[in-house]
């Protein structure tokens, strides 16, 4: 009988309790963003429909099931260092009746290199800049890629903002005030977040052929989904900047989140999603 200790039985509730919620804003960013994502497959520059397709960092599947949309002929391996995520991704492809067109690999790609076949199409969606080596995975995507094949790095502009200008009331600009905080924590933490990805692309043997910014601005006033969406994300920003807010900061960050008091960001009708995703498209030449 294995024993397990209280406090390692607690860190493994935490643990699954954190990967339960970064799965369900997951799940709220691909509702949300869906149309959006949508536009950026629709922009790519295909040649011929792509048959075996690639999404690396699948996460819940936000580009897998919009790629599966795009390309009714094409089957997707979805590619994620969380089980968890990879769980609620073929759930919901079951769900959807995809589920033979979607094959799951749980791996890191810093820490190995899964067989991932001779793709016609990599997909890497807000995760290249989560890499310790990033050169060296785009050096390993253009290897696997079949020759003329494409390469489609997606990154954000940061974490999307939610509340309008001098939002709160008691509290103007707090969201910036916020995210000031985050940046810092994330730029220590993440150094490849706005990354030269043309640049990087190049140096390991792509073609850029094109290179686009979608700006991203979700009116939320009648989607239950964007408050939800936005209360996670500040859930988790505030993990971030607790230690770094001052007390009248995190205490107005705390009633937005607090979804019984009459100021928590749910019982707004003034949210949105704005951010800023880019998008480059770098082929494999021979």
């Amino acid at each position: 009988m294995t024993h397990t200790h209280p406090h390692a039985a607690h860190r493994n509730h935490r643990r699954q309790d954190d990967a339960d919620d970064q799965a369900e804003i997951l799940d709220l960013e691909a509702e949300v963003l869906a149309t959006h994502t949508a536009t950026i497959v629709g922009w790519l520059p295909i040649e011929a429909s792509p048959r075996r397709i690639v999404d690396l960092g699948c996460g819940t599947g936000a580009g897998t099931f919009a790629l599966l949309a795009r390309f009714p002929e094409a089957h997707v391996t979805a590619v994620d260092s969380s089980t968890a995520h990879l769980q609620r991704l073929r759930e919901k492809a079951c769900a959807e009746g995809v589920d033979e067109r979607v094959r799951t690999v749980q791996a890191d790609l810093d820490v190995s290199r899964p067989d991932l076949g001779t793709p016609d199409l990599v997909w890497a969606s807000a995760s290249m800049h989560h890499m310790a080596d990033p050169d060296r995975v785009l050096r390993t995507v253009r290897d696997m890629l079949a020759p003329g094949g494409l390469f489609a790095l997606v990154e954000p502009a940061g974490f999307p903002r939610f509340l309008p200008e001098n939002a709160p009331e008691d509290r103007p600009d707090l969201e910036e005030r916020c995210h000031a905080v985050s940046d810092r924590f994330h730029t220590e933490r993440v150094p490849h977040r706005g990354a030269d990805w043309g640049s990087k692309l190049t140096a390991a043997g792509f073609t850029v052929e094109g290179e686009r910014t979608f700006a991203v601005n979700v009116e939320g006033s009648r989607d239950e989904a964007v408050g939800r969406y936005a209360l996670g994300s500040l859930h988790r920003i505030r993990d971030a900047v607790v230690d770094a807010l001052s007390a009248e900061d995190l205490a107005a960050l705390d009633r937005l989140l607090d979804t019984d008091g009459p100021h928590g960001i749910l019982h707004r009708d003034d949210l949105a999603v704005r951010t800023e995703r880019t998008v480059w498209a770098a082929r494999r030449d021979n």
